[in-house]
């Protein structure tokens, strides 16, 4: 039934294919891009490397790039079946939207030192 929708539409199932490796890239790159910058103060440690916290990279980092992945390709893949291709992406990149603005709200890791250097007095 997908083969003879896409007939009817004009897109190709490969062509469907390539939109969707598409939109996991952009995906995967907006993880990346919303990771970094958040991450930097875990990764470096801040003075003498006395906050590092090495699970944003090894935990934190490869399940917002499956995150990244995984969004935008099954909310494609779900929308196709019911909407045209161009509605179908856009539906995808809404979804990443959601999915990026909720990623910012919740995951927080650590930015200032411990607040035992700010002891008034010493």
């Amino acid at each position: 039934m997908t083969e003879n929708r896409s007939r009817r539409i004009g897109v190709r199932p490969k062509d469907e294919r390539r939109v969707g490796y598409v939109l996991a890239g952009i995906g995967a790159a907006t993880g990346l891009a919303l990771w970094a910058p958040r991450a930097a103060f875990s990764i470096d440690g801040g003075f003498e490397g006395h906050a590092r916290d090495l699970s944003v990279a090894f935990v934190d980092l490869p399940l917002i790039l499956l995150g990244g992945v995984l969004v935008p390709l099954f909310s494609w893949a779900l929308a196709l079946r019911r909407v045209p291709p161009w509605a179908a992406a856009a539906a995808a990149l809404a979804a990443l939207a959601i999915g990026a603005w909720g990623l910012i709200e919740w995951w927080t890791p650590r930015q200032h030192p411990d607040p035992g250097y700010d002891i008034p007095g010493m």
